[in-house]
C-alpha cells in the first residue's frame, strides 16, 4: 500500500495542483495605483478570506503537524511494551518531544500571518493615507519575518 511509487505519484499530482492553482489564484490580483496588489474580484476574495489563508495555509498544515506529532506520542506511549534497548526508547522519546515542541512552535509562528492576511483582503489600507499603510506594511513585514522563522 504505502511505496515510494505511490508517494512519487501523490507527490507529482500534489505539486501539479499546486502549481494550477496558484496560477488561478494569481489571476485574480489586480495592480490598483492606490492600493497596490489587491484581489479585486468578490468571488476571489471570499475564497481567499474563508478557504485558502485559513485552510490552505492555516489549519490543513496545522492539523497534517498535529496529526504526525499525535501518532508519535502515541509510538512512545507504546514502546514501553516492547522489548527494544533502553537507549533506544530514551532517543525516540527524546525525538518525540522535539516534534512535539516543533508542532507548537510552527503554530503559534504561522497564527499571527494567517491572521493578518485575511484581514487585509477584507479591509485593504489605500495608499492616499500613508502613515496607516506605512505601518501596515511594517506590521506585514514583521509578520512575514515570523512566519519565515517556520522555515529556517
Amino acid at each position: 500500500m504505502c511505496t515510494s511509487k505511490l508517494g512519487r505519484y501523490f507527490a507529482f499530482t500534489f505539486i501539479c495542483f499546486a502549481i494550477i492553482h496558484s496560477i488561478v489564484v494569481g489571476s485574480f490580483y489586480n495592480i490598483q495605483p492606490t492600493l497596490g496588489c489587491v484581489i479585486s474580484n468578490y468571488v476571489a476574495v471570499q475564497y481567499s478570506t474563508y478557504f485558502l489563508y485559513p485552510i490552505f495555509g492555516g489549519l490543513l498544515p496545522v492539523v497534517i503537524a498535529s496529526s504526525f506529532s499525535i501518532l508519535a506520542y502515541h509510538n512512545v506511549r507504546h514502546i514501553v511494551r516492547r522489548q527494544l534497548p533502553v537507549v533506544r526508547r530514551k532517543l525516540d522519546k527524546q525525538i518525540t518531544a522535539m516534534v512535539l515542541m516543533r508542532v507548537i512552535v510552527f503554530v503559534c509562528l504561522l497564527l499571527p500571518y494567517i491572521t493578518y492576511r485575511i484581514y487585509t483582503i477584507n479591509f485593504p489600507i489605500s495608499q492616499s493615507m500613508p502613515m496607516v499603510y506605512a505601518v501596515g506594511r511594517l506590521l506585514q513585514s514583521i509578520l512575514l519575518s515570523i512566519n519565515n522563522i517556520n522555515y529556517m
